[in-house]
């Protein structure tokens, strides 16, 4: 959709923003001209583009969002963020309508070794605008009109660095909330970057709610950058309003000997669309790339994933697992590339699917593309109902109709839930997964665990 009169209403918020940022770094004025531009250029992507045949975003174009630039007027307050929060991960740094929000953060007990700035401030600081900008530069050529749009638009960024040798005592929790203001269907863009030094650990929790029932507009970019030997942990945890749109760009680049696991869960939103990218461009990487989609009613999902081997001797595992009912559509596309001379390398991909409706629809498309000859690769796709056998099974032995059939389903998903080391998302989805299936059937999700 690349109509002027798509681009031109964000016009202004790119004017506001220019303004408001004129102190940062003249190199990083340059590439928000330079992303809007791109934008303005392409648009929002259209079916016509491969990349995005089975997802229409005509519905985000044509509507009335307004871009969020700074905070203006939200009425959060501390304590309305306890039901979003988790109790192992004290450090918490909470964002608004994609604001970074120092007031409503909290750091718990300090750490030495884990630096939290702002990005604006991170960009213009010698000792990390060097780095900053190489994962910038990464994103500048985007052909997403998304990214290029975040890229030009966003305002109040993180930049995390856990530094060498250091192990992050407690999981960092990213808490983005959506809420109205003045009526407006806010725009967001929230921006993070996170460096994980030579040697480092760290579990990074990545959520996304809102706090009300209207129309709104996620577009977020995390970037990771995870050196020699460094691991991290991240869980995404997406549960955006039914009125809500959401889209997001997760990049992750690995050093030698890096580890990098990541688990989506992708349980709102009326659109949502999550497309991730890992490059192993040093030996002895490693990957986990998992993830859990569950929607319902007329909802949306897309996940599009690029798993990049370019060095010999690494490692990838991919498994991604769809749940499917009323008349909603998923989409899977995975990619994993073995680029000339990455000899060596073991990859898996895998992507079930369960359709508990006739009227729900997914398009599965793993892919493989190999370029060299000594590999141990494998992928694949399934999409079934629950077995008649299973359910008969469960139906003898004296177990309702309706709960059998939960049963059945919750036992698809649990195994990407139990992949999860934190123990209250695991309650949370445990608890989502299980009232989700219920609803009309009259089985409570405390029967289906007894």
């Amino acid at each position: 959709m690349k109509a002027s009169a798509v681009t031109d209403k964000f016009a202004a918020a790119f004017n506001d923003v220019v303004v408001r940022q004129s102190a940062e770094p003249s190199w990083l004025s340059a590439l928000r001209q330079q992303s809007f531009s791109r934008f303005q250029e392409i648009g929002f992507p259209s079916v016509v583009e491969e990349e995005w045949k089975y997802t229409n975003v005509a519905a985000i174009a044509k509507g009335e969002f307004s871009p969020v630039t700074h905070v203006n007027g939200a009425a959060i307050a501390r304590q309305d963020l306890d039901a979003w929060t988790y109790a192992e991960a004290p450090v918490r740094f909470v964002f608004v309508n994609g604001i970074f929000r120092q007031d409503l953060s909290a750091q718990g007990e300090a750490q030495a070794g884990v630096v939290a700035l702002t990005l604006e401030n991170a960009a213009g600081d010698d000792r990390f605008a060097d780095s900053i900008r190489q994962t910038f530069a990464r994103r500048a050529e985007s052909d997403n009109g998304f990214v290029a749009l975040n890229n030009a638009l966003f305002a109040g960024g993180l930049f995390l660095r856990i530094e060498r040798n250091v192990a992050s005592n407690y999981p960092i929790h990213l808490l983005f909330v959506a809420e109205a203001v003045t009526g407006k269907a806010p725009a967001s863009s929230p921006r993070v970057i996170i460096q994980a030094q030579a040697n480092s650990a760290a579990t990074i929790i990545e959520s996304y709610s809102s706090s009300g029932a209207a129309s709104y507009l996620t577009n977020a970019v995390i970037d990771f950058e995870v050196e020699d030997s460094a691991r991290i942990q991240h869980f995404k945890v997406q549960r955006e309003s039914a009125n809500g749109f959401h889209i997001a760009a997760t990049r992750a680049n690995l050093g030698p000997k890096a580890k990098y696991e990541t688990t989506t869960i992708n349980l709102g939103g009326a659109i949502s669309r999550h497309d991730i990218d890992v490059v192993m461009d040093h030996e002895g990487a490693e990957c986990a790339v998992d993830g859990l989609y569950m929607v319902e009613g007329n909802q949306h999902t897309d996940t599009h994933s690029v798993i990049d081997h370019r060095q010999p001797h690494c490692t990838s595992r991919q498994l991604y697992k769809g749940i499917l009912d009323g008349k909603s559509r998923a989409v899977f596309n995975g990619k994993v590339f073995v680029r000339h001379g990455a000899q060596q390398t073991d990859a898996q991909q895998t992507n079930k699917n369960l359709l508990l409706s006739n009227d729900a629809q997914i398009d599965t498309k793993p892919q493989l593309e190999i370029y060299a000859d000594d590999v141990k690769c494998t992928h694949g796709a399934a999409i079934g109902q629950l077995e008649e056998d299973e359910l008969f099974y469960l139906e003898s032995r004296g177990i309702n109709p309706a709960l059998a059939k939960n049963m059945l389903t919750y036992g698809f998903a649990e195994e990407v839930i139990e992949r999860i080391s934190i123990e209250s998302i695991k309650r949370e989805l445990d608890s989502v997964v299980l009232n989700r299936l219920s609803q009309g059937a009259g089985v409570s999700g405390l029967e289906v665990l007894k």
